[in-house]
């Protein structure tokens, strides 16, 4: 299984250059492809936070408007969930003093419990995280 950080995520989303060249390699890959609700949570904390900065309901209108092309995206994925098994890995990696911000070890304890692969642009942080198999495809 491939687990895509947020930032693979962006890309596809908005179907860069980097983005349409992710989409082909993923296709030709032919593995199950996944996201984190870790994920899921940093890219709606970021729109709710500029709804909330807007105070002018109609400027408003576009930012809700993305933030429903948000939703319908990740409905379109399948979203690895926070469970006992992650919070677990994550309070080991904690107890290990590993050097992570806290969102990105909860991704990194998601994916390890799937024994999956990680794909994010963030390789100098998540290669502190032992036995976490992590690769860059943009």
């Amino acid at each position: 299984m491939l687990v895509l950080d947020t930032d693979h995520l962006v890309e596809l989303d908005v179907a860069s250059p980097v983005g349409l060249t992710l989409a082909k390699r993923l296709e030709e890959a032919a593995e199950e492809t996944a996201t984190t609700i870790i994920s899921a949570e940093e890219q709606f904390r970021g729109w709710l936070a500029q709804i909330h900065r807007l105070r002018d309901p109609h400027q408003q209108i576009v930012a809700y408007q993305r933030l429903g092309r948000r939703i319908e995206f990740f409905a379109a994925w399948h979203v690895l969930q926070w469970d006992a098994s992650s919070a677990d890995v994550f309070q080991d990696l904690r107890r290990q003093r590993v050097r992570v911000g806290t969102m990105d070890l909860k991704i990194a304890s998601i994916v390890l419990v799937h024994d999956a692969t990680l794909l994010s642009r963030n390789l100098r942080d998540f290669r502190q995280i032992p036995g976490l198999k992590v690769d860059d495809w943009l």
